[in-house]
């Protein structure tokens, strides 16, 4: 069996990211003409503008938190316990690299809490939640740090995002 020479992943990735843009605006649904809201004006750039105001909006940035000392920072800030999970808040100070604009989080799970299938487990189901109710619930220019706690039984997840919930709303109004 012969196969084909496979490109290098850096020559490869040279050519996903204008394939991806020309793919994205192609997909783009064109207004037809009969179109109620286009027939009363019939002018071009009212579609123009609709797409731009569209596509205006723009979600905040959400990172991932990887050094130690920008743990240890969070560390210094507010907190909100519960009986599964602790979660700390901190603004980032004003000369930081990180624009205001955007959020990170990160998650600590200790050996203490137990092999490393439930410590994974526990780290993916905190990566859920964040990435659910951060987008909405998440303070700009701040750090979240989510720490697990040993518990007897799992959590149901909707119980957990109940807390996280109350969590930031509750942090909150503590940064603000």
């Amino acid at each position: 069996m012969v196969s084909a020479p496979v490109k290098p992943l850096s020559e490869a990735a040279k050519y996903w990211q204008p394939a991806a843009f020309v793919a994205a605006r192609s997909s783009l649904p064109e207004a037809s003409n009969s179109d109620p809201l286009l027939a009363e004006g019939s002018d071009s750039n009212l579609r123009d503008s609709a797409v731009t105001d569209s596509t205006a909006y723009h979600a905040p940035s959400i990172e991932v938190i990887r050094k130690r000392s920008d743990f240890l920072a969070a560390n210094r800030g507010k907190r909100f316990v519960t009986p599964n999970f602790i979660l700390l808040a901190r603004k980032r100070r004003p000369g930081h690299p990180i624009s205001d604009d955007n959020m990170r989080y990160g998650i600590t799970i200790t050996k203490k809490i137990g092999n490393a299938v439930t410590r994974n487990r526990m780290k993916r189901r905190f990566r859920a939640l964040l990435a659910e109710l951060l987008p909405e619930l998440g303070i700009s220019g701040v750090d979240h740090i989510m720490i697990g706690r040993k518990q007897n039984d799992e959590r149901d997840f909707e119980a957990l995002k109940a807390d996280l919930e109350k969590g930031l709303r509750h942090l909150t109004r503590k940064l603000s």
